[in-house]
């Protein structure tokens, strides 16, 4: 995970997204997912264009099954922007970068 993406889990979801006011961009992934390890360089370059403007964080689901369970993720790469902890744009499977681009700036508007 690159410094700055923010390695989100069950206990730390809330405070880090639903209450944390802003825009956030939740990336839940697997390990084994070959479309989540293609997705990650353009995730973590999202995190640093995006720095000081919307945080951008990753969700294992394994690890983290109820939070994924919460937002119904049942095909990953889930891809969510969320804007004062509610849920926005949301994508599956692999996307451009500029499509996520794009979604927080709107986001952000």
């Amino acid at each position: 995970m690159g410094e700055h993406t923010v390695e989100l889990t069950d206990a730390n979801f809330e405070a880090e997204v639903e209450s944390a006011g802003g825009v956030c961009l939740v990336d839940f992934w697997a390990e084994w997912c070959a479309p989540c390890k293609m997705m990650a360089p353009a995730i973590e370059e999202l995190a640093a264009d995006f720095a000081g403007k919307a945080k951008v964080g990753k969700l294992d689901c394994d690890a983290h099954r109820d939070t994924s369970a919460k937002y119904g993720v049942t095909a990953i790469p889930t891809l969510i922007v969320f804007k004062g902890g509610e849920v926005g744009q949301r994508f599956t499977g692999v996307t451009a970068k500029a499509a996520l681009a794009s979604a927080l700036e709107k986001a952000l508007g």
